[in-house]
Formats: structure tokens, sequence, C-alpha cells
């Protein structure tokens, strides 16, 4: 008998006789904390800038003064078509090497680390928001949860083909501790938190 079947064959004489209640879990994400501060302040802890804003204009106004408008802006909404093009989302992935910034809505976000979760039908292409040299990302304040089990429990049964949160710009340390961001991926995320 092989080790592996030896193993196996020890795990299955040792499980218990009676299931086991699972836990409850409804105890977690009862903390009180102010949610939208809390996401603020862990998001520019990994390097990313929150920016309230209460409509799509003053998103516009905020990209014209601190983005190139002349460098390649791609954006999946609607609304941005003033300033980023929406006629790249059936394109070869490889045609947006030379992207400056994509700007694209998260469904929701978690507090407790500022993940965002987008999947591919709100993307474009899978790839859009980690080839591009920066990220926007749009999320209402309604919709950013406490913890990672709310998260959960609101990801439920969805049906998709991909789906990931994303938290900060790209970034990497090394043994010395020394962050770098921008490492294989998107060097600046901004968070806008609409109202």
């Amino acid at each position: 008998m092989s080790s592996k079947a030896e193993i196996l064959k020890r795990i299955k004489l040792n499980q218990p006789n009676v299931a086991a209640d699972l836990p409850d879990l409804t105890v977690l994400g009862s903390e009180q904390f102010d949610t939208i501060e809390t996401y603020k302040t862990v998001l520019k802890g990994i390097g990313g800038d929150p920016v309230e804003v209460a409509d799509y204009t003053e998103i516009i106004k905020y990209i014209k003064s601190n983005y190139n408008l002349e460098k390649r802006l791609i954006t999946t909404i609607p609304e941005l078509s003033e300033i980023a093009s929406l006629d790249w989302k059936n394109t070869d992935p490889h045609s947006l090497e030379n992207v400056e910034l994509t700007v694209i809505k998260a469904y929701f976000g978690v507090a407790e680390n500022s993940g965002l979760w987008v999947t591919d039908d709100i993307l474009g292409q899978r790839v859009a928001p980690f080839i591009a040299q920066y990220l926007a990302i749009i999320v209402h304040k309604s919709d950013i949860v406490r913890t990672m089990q709310q998260a959960y429990d609101r990801i439920g049964n969805q049906e998709y083909g991909f789906g990931t949160f994303i938290a900060g710009p790209s970034k990497t340390a090394d043994i010395e501790q020394s962050l770098v961001l921008g490492a294989h991926g998107a060097r600046g995320l901004i968070v806008f938190l609409l109202d």
C-alpha cells in the first residue's frame, strides 16, 4: 500500500461518530465601526486613494484634473464616454498594453480590507484592471460592507465566469520590507466613493 493510501485509510478510520454542528457565524460582522471611514483608512494604508464624489460629473472633473486625456483612457461606464473610450471590450487583450487609466464599477466593497468585488460582466475584459498603468473603481457608499463574511453572504450563489476582489494598487514587498507599488499591475488605484 502506498503512503498516500495509508494516510487516507487512517483519516477515514479517525472520523468522528457524530456530525458536529457548524459554528454560528452570525456574530461575525456585528462589530460596530464607521464603515466608510474604516474603508478609507484601510485603502490609504495599502496605497490606494479614496475620493468621495456626489455624481459622475465630479468623477469626470477629477479625472480631467489628474490624468492626461491625451493618453489612452478606457471605461465600461457610458456616463464617462466624454473622457474615456467605450469601444475596446471586443478587441485583442494585447491591444490594451498602452492604457493609462481604466475606470470600472464594483458591485461592492469591504471595509476591513478595502477589497472591491468585480466580475467579468463589468470588467469588459479580465485583463483590463491589471494591465492599465492606473485603475479607478467606482463603488456606491451604500454598497460597502464591513467584513468579508458579509461579502461572502452577498456573493452567495451568483453566476459568473470570473470574479475577484481588488484591493489597492499592485504591490510587493521584499525581505527588507521595502514596499513597491505597481510591481505587476496598476501603479495606482483611485476608489470613487459615490453617494
